[in-house]
């Protein structure tokens, strides 16, 4: 049907021969679509392929409620709204109704109201599936009225009575009728509040202050937690849990590759005239590392996570300390190098939180955690005895300056006189511009050193290699 052709009455629409599905029919409907031609479920989610999306193609398919379990930054609430993808491009409610009603099956009293009154002749419209999708943030001021609803004084002023359905004033979950409700954080919800859950997940149905009504909402229910306060007793109601269809874990990405993805997909990307930027893959890997090091290590709570946003926030910072030094040395070519990893000090540090007993600073934490990183990516490409004639010259008394503040013409002048090192620049596809050879050459001799081969002397903020 096209948007000239669509029924515009009910009438119309039985004529069409149109049939309204339940929300978990239509979910599964869909699905079952998109696998069998081989569409791409869930856009832009990397690193779920073979965990997360296999478990939530089950619970559709079993029409089963979902929350998701895990850690801040793990694309749990974007898994929820990638489920709107799912529904159908448009689906017929009766015009004018606040909770969407099924033309066929309305279930508030207005609407049953109008059609008594005028029956096939009552109007229709199309509603998009981006209008089906309702989502609230769990906050310790959730009252029941803002989820299910409350008598709304001004229909009351207007003369109507109290007993009278009319002065309902619907709250969130039933003008989601017919969609997928998404509440983020369940168990920071108040335990009568999700008591209220309860009943709509058990029974389908809400039921507002003492009006002798039932709405057999048709809702699909998502949620998410973090598992420490899923699991902590007090914090979440049995029933509730057990009426949960599918518990699904996130987790954050399993490789270094999955983490950049997510890293290039996820940052600001800002064109500068007159810049040419050059990322080089090695930096990427770093920043990733240096995320993948802070989930693993002794000095952060695990409990909170290290978020991916922290891999996205260093991998922003880093690019804009190369950006403004180029700026100042009014170069053409950016490409971020060792020196510049500084800037993730103030992107990393409010995103931990420390798990140490002492006065151990995070910058400290952070600094350590960066070296690791550097080193582990060093290893990856290199062995230290490659750079036996490199250091032999350090011996013989070379030594070699390099600054945040260097233009990266004076790295291209000093490589003319260090052997060793061209080899390895081009092992690094280095080559090409001043920038990207500066780059190389940092990451080569801080390598060296954290490999104990050179010594590193840092002076206002000038650093010099030496043997």
């Amino acid at each position: 049907m096209t948007i000239t052709t669509r029924p515009r009455t009910i009438g119309e629409l039985r004529e069409s021969g149109y049939k309204v599905l339940t929300i978990k029919e239509e979910l599964r409907k869909n699905l079952i679509q998109k696998i069998k031609s081989g569409e791409e479920l869930f856009p832009g989610i990397i690193g779920y392929e073979d965990t997360v999306i296999p478990q939530v193609e089950n619970a559709i398919l079993s029409g089963q409620d979902i929350i998701f379990l895990g850690e801040r930054g793990q694309a749990k609430t974007r898994m929820a709204r990638s489920l709107v993808n799912l529904l159908d491009e448009v689906v017929p409610v009766i015009t004018g109704c606040e909770i969407n009603d099924d033309p066929y099956a309305p279930i508030c009293k207005a609407c049953r109201d109008k059609i008594e009154r005028d029956g096939d002749r009552v109007a229709i419209s199309w509603l998009p599936r981006d209008q089906r999708y309702g989502e609230k943030l769990a906050t310790p001021d959730i009252t029941i009225s803002d989820l299910v609803g409350e008598v709304d004084p001004v229909r009351v002023a207007e003369g109507r009575y109290l007993s009278d359905e009319l002065t309902i004033h619907y709250g969130m979950i039933p003008r989601t009728h017919r969609g997928i409700f998404c509440i983020n954080e369940l168990p920071d919800l108040a335990e009568r509040i999700q008591v209220g859950l309860l009943n709509i997940m058990e029974e389908r149905d809400v039921q507002i202050r003492g009006y002798k009504i039932r709405l057999p909402l048709d809702v699909y229910v998502v949620a998410s937690a973090n598992p420490e306060d899923y699991t902590n007793r007090g914090r979440i109601i049995t029933p509730l849990k057990d009426r949960i269809g599918s518990e699904i874990r996130t987790h954050y990405p399993r490789t270094i590759e999955h983490e950049i993805q997510i890293m290039e997909a996820e940052s600001s990307h800002f064109p500068t005239e007159g810049m040419d930027i050059v990322y080089p893959q090695f930096m990427k890997e770093i920043i990733a590392e240096v995320t993948h090091m802070a989930r693993r290590s002794n000095d952060i709570s695990q409990r909170s996570g290290v978020s991916v946003r922290v891999s996205v926030s260093n991998y922003e910072n880093v690019l804009s300390n190369a950006c403004r030094r180029s700026l100042r040395l009014n170069e053409r070519y950016v490409a971020p190098r060792v020196s510049d990893l500084s800037a993730i000090i103030a992107s990393t540090s409010g995103k931990i939180e420390l798990d140490t007993v002492g006065d151990i600073k995070e910058e400290r934490v952070v600094q350590k955690i960066v070296n690791a990183a550097i080193l582990g990516v060093f290893g990856e490409y290199f062995e230290p005895k490659e750079f036996d004639q490199l250091v032999a010259g350090f011996e013989r008394g070379l030594s070699v300056q390099v600054g945040n503040d260097m233009p990266s013409m004076e790295y291209v002048t000093q490589l003319s006189k260090v052997g060793g090192l061209s080899k390895a620049i081009d092992k690094l596809n280095g080559r090409g511009n001043p920038a990207s050879i500066a780059s190389s050459i940092e990451f080569i001799l801080d390598g060296l050193h954290l490999n104990r081969r050179l010594n590193k002397d840092e002076v206002n903020g000038q650093v010099r290699y030496r043997r």
